[in-house]
């Protein structure tokens, strides 16, 4: 399930996080917080950040005769 979690700290500071979401798009799909909410400190990037969605399809080929 892909979800878009806003944190809000007793100090004001703001943590967003995205999962569910495979690749680049996570950023896409968190912009418009970024744009209501102002100044971006600092992005973390995890692992899901770098994944994509194509899926490796194993051939096999006729060795023996």
């Amino acid at each position: 399930m892909k979800q878009v979690i806003v944190d809000i700290a007793n100090d004001g500071e703001i943590q967003i996080a995205a999962t569910g979401f495979n690749g680049p798009i996570c950023i896409k799909e968190t912009q418009f917080l970024k744009d209501l909410l102002g100044h971006e400190i600092a992005v973390q990037l995890v692992g899901a950040y770098y994944a994509t969605n194509e899926e490796n399809t194993k051939q096999f080929l006729p060795i023996c005769g």
